[in-house]
């Protein structure tokens, strides 16, 4: 969504600024429209502390275990201004996603419910991802479950700091450095149609 509102605004004239501070429901993101088509987002600093994603634990960790439907599962637990729970899979296409995803979504120690995401590792540079969204299922895309799933990866030591993405919709890059730095989002915004309405 981001992205596709930087493209609209610019491509409408609608500022003269190459970069576009927006004021969300979670916070102050940062938006560049790029010489390429593309547009860079400056996501914020993850939130990992539970308390604050909100997920229910007695400490913080990098990877937490959750009982789902009789079977233990190792996950990791990251906010982008919304709450993300992040599985490592083997297989990201034969991924329980259907079975796991509303399971995970509405489990007992995330209040507020959360998106859950299904990464394949391919290589430190490149994942796969499926994500199932809170309150509405699967989605093509999800740039917050891209991050989200970079900095999993990232804290389990198993993805370099520059990642290829790899969604139904398309490829995001995600960049994050480390520990107390922000998270940042590179990909396409394409116009598609354009209408109007009567109000």
């Amino acid at each position: 969504g981001a992205r596709c509102f930087a493209r609209y605004v610019t491509e409408k004239k609608l500022t003269s600024s190459r970069d576009i501070s927006v004021k969300t429901n979670t916070g102050l993101i940062t938006l560049r429209c790029l010489d390429n088509g593309l547009v860079l987002v400056d996501m914020g600093i993850p939130i990992l502390a539970p308390e604050r994603i909100p997920f229910i634990a007695d400490e913080q960790a990098v990877c937490y275990r959750i009982t789902v439907d009789g079977q233990t599962l190792d996950v990791s637990a990251v906010s982008m201004g919304n709450p993300h729970v992040v599985l490592t899979v083997e297989d990201v296409e034969s991924a329980p996603l259907e079975i796991l995803g509303p399971l995970l979504e509405s489990h007992v120690r995330f209040p507020q419910r959360v998106n859950v995401g299904f990464m394949q590792i391919v290589s430190s540079e490149q994942i796969k991802l499926r994500v199932y969204e809170r309150g509405v299922g699967e989605t093509q895309a999800c740039g917050s479950g891209a991050c989200a799933a970079v900095v999993a990866g990232r804290l389990q030591g198993r993805l370099n700091d520059t990642v290829n993405v790899d969604l139904m919709g398309g490829r995001l890059v995600i960049t994050w450095p480390g520990q107390s730095t922000p998270v940042t989002m590179t990909g396409p915004a394409e116009f598609v149609y354009e209408g109007s309405i009567e109000l």
